[in-house]
């Protein structure tokens, strides 16, 4: 198994956007710009994530990929607001290769069986935002992260699982966005309930935390997005306008995620430590 390295665009409205815990976005920039750059450093797959498609109950996003899959030739996933068969059919036309599935499976986990049936499990990803509680225990969120569902995490794996999903995007929302590294207990006991792939994300701050994932966990991939976010930011044209307000934000030396890592970089430490990387 070879992981793969997957960049993820939080897609406000027609912007690139980044929070922490999934919350407080910051605009980045123009994501047809960053998707682009990351399809030339070596990205092995693309997720676009509508971050206000509960807002407004829909996705947004087919124009965006319908753009982005003319110049970008690999897998694209796409999430947030999809509700129904005819949104993913909608989003698989525009050019999109797979669908991530949240809140619609919780309101309906009977909707994982029908688009697993209907498009194919491979089609279909689970994204499962998980926080962990006082007393240790991991349960599942919805609406990126602030609505709790009554959920235990092995329980919810288990029963998508055997509804059809083909993948599983476990978003740790403690640590997304924050730069302090993935939660790797976390993912030992996704690891130790699934048979179908598993791909990380949360916590990514720097090279480093990824090869130190992937030492641990056997995964089938690992997103990341801030670390390369700001790196594209400071290293190439993709520079925030100043009204935008990111140019304090980047020159703060608390940031944990700023001069962190190119995709290049990543898949250069993942090799010289071992692991196999496209």
């Amino acid at each position: 198994m070879i992981p793969r390295i997957i960049a993820r665009l939080d897609i406000k409205n027609s912007n690139l956007v980044k929070g922490i815990h999934l919350e407080g976005f910051r605009v980045i920039g123009d994501p047809m710009e960053f998707a682009l750059s990351y399809y030339n450093q070596g990205a092995d797959e693309i997720m676009f994530q509508d971050v206000v498609a509960s807002l407004y109950e829909r996705n947004q996003l087919f124009e965006l990929i319908t753009h982005v899959a003319k110049n970008i030739f690999i897998p694209i996933t796409v999430g947030g607001g999809i509700r129904s068969l005819d949104d993913i059919q909608r989003i698989l036309h525009s050019g999109a290769d797979k669908v991530s599935i949240n809140t619609q499976a919780i309101r309906d986990p009977n909707f994982i069986y029908e688009a697993a049936k209907t498009f194919g499990s491979s089609t279909i990803s689970l994204n499962i935002e998980t926080i962990k509680n006082e007393s240790g225990d991991y349960l599942v969120y919805s609406e990126s992260g602030r609505e709790e569902t009554g959920l235990e995490l092995v329980n919810w794996i288990n029963k998508v699982q055997d509804l059809g999903a083909g993948e599983l995007i476990i978003t740790s929302v403690d640590n997304e966005g924050t730069g302090k590294g993935f939660d790797l207990d976390l993912m030992n006991l996704v690891n130790d309930n699934s048979f179908v792939p598993v791909i990380a994300h949360g916590g990514g701050g720097n090279p480093k935390h990824i090869f130190e994932l992937l030492k641990e966990c056997q995964l089938d991939g690992v997103i990341v997005a801030s670390m390369i976010h700001y790196d594209a930011i400071i290293s190439t044209d993709l520079s925030p306008k100043e009204e935008w307000g990111n140019t304090s934000f980047l020159n703060n030396p608390s940031n944990l995620i700023t001069h962190s890592g190119s995709l290049q970089s990543i898949k250069k430490i993942l090799h010289k430590g071992g692991i196999d990387v496209r």
